[in-house]
């Protein structure tokens, strides 16, 4: 049975708000609903969220959930490593659509920065990745998936997500089987781990999912049975 990827990583949103202006952002149509912030188009930091990284129990964490890392602050940014680097118990994920204009060189060990490609012409975006940010870990984010991104040089990256379209849009827009495949094959020859996110089960079958975590994260995963286990003795 596949799972959500919301069960094995939770968002913490240090930050809301983000300027690329992606057509199908879901979390500009969260802000205007649920009013977080003003304007989605100026990012706002929420430091008092940081106290959940203090948690003892083992987590895994996606930072940029509501927002692209390229548009934090670097006073954020530098606020947030230095708690992630107090914190080596969870994993935290980063995503940014324009690495461009990102600068970061960081031994975290715990840290994971990524990009996010939805069509074959967004591709330069892993290869800014590896030359402006400095860190141990990659992970590119294929969601969701336009067109057939071919040939992918996936040197240096440490784990793969896979995703479409969903809402409305879905009806009209959705990734194809043998795209997903495709991206899966040249991960797994590099011997990097794939997820498929729940939204493919329709399009590639229940049976037919691939959901594989970097090692680092299943140890979390692991480790909160054991806290699980302690709390119900």
């Amino acid at each position: 049975m596949s799972v959500c990827i919301k069960d094995l990583i939770q968002n913490m949103n240090l930050v809301i708000g983000c300027s690329v202006g992606c057509p199908y952002c879901y979390a500009r149509n969260n802000v205007k609903r649920y009013h977080t912030i003003e304007d989605f188009s100026k990012p706002e930091f929420f430091p008092g969220k940081l106290r959940m990284m203090d948690r003892p129990r083992p987590q895994n964490f996606l930072l940029t959930g509501m927002s692209d890392l390229a548009g934090w602050e670097p006073e954020w940014r530098e606020t947030v490593f230095a708690k992630i680097r107090e914190n080596p118990q969870h994993q935290f994920l980063f995503l940014s659509k324009r690495p461009d204009l990102l600068d970061i060189s960081t031994g975290l060990d715990n840290a994971w920065f990524g990009v996010t490609v939805t069509r074959k012409s967004e591709l330069w975006r892993i290869r800014a990745l590896r030359e402006n940010v400095k860190a141990r870990h990659y992970h590119v984010t294929f969601e969701p998936l336009f067109d057939d991104p071919g040939e992918v040089d996936l040197s240096g990256i440490g784990w793969i997500v896979v995703g479409t379209m969903t809402g409305a849009q879905s009806r009209k827009v959705h990734t194809e089987p043998a795209w997903a495949c495709s991206l899966t094959e040249q991960a797994h020859l590099n011997h990097i781990p794939v997820f498929w996110k729940e939204d493919l089960v329709p399009i590639m079958g229940e049976e037919q999912m691939v959901q594989e975590l970097p090692e680092a994260f299943n140890h979390v995963l692991e480790e909160q049975k054991v806290w699980n286990c302690r709390k119900s003795e």
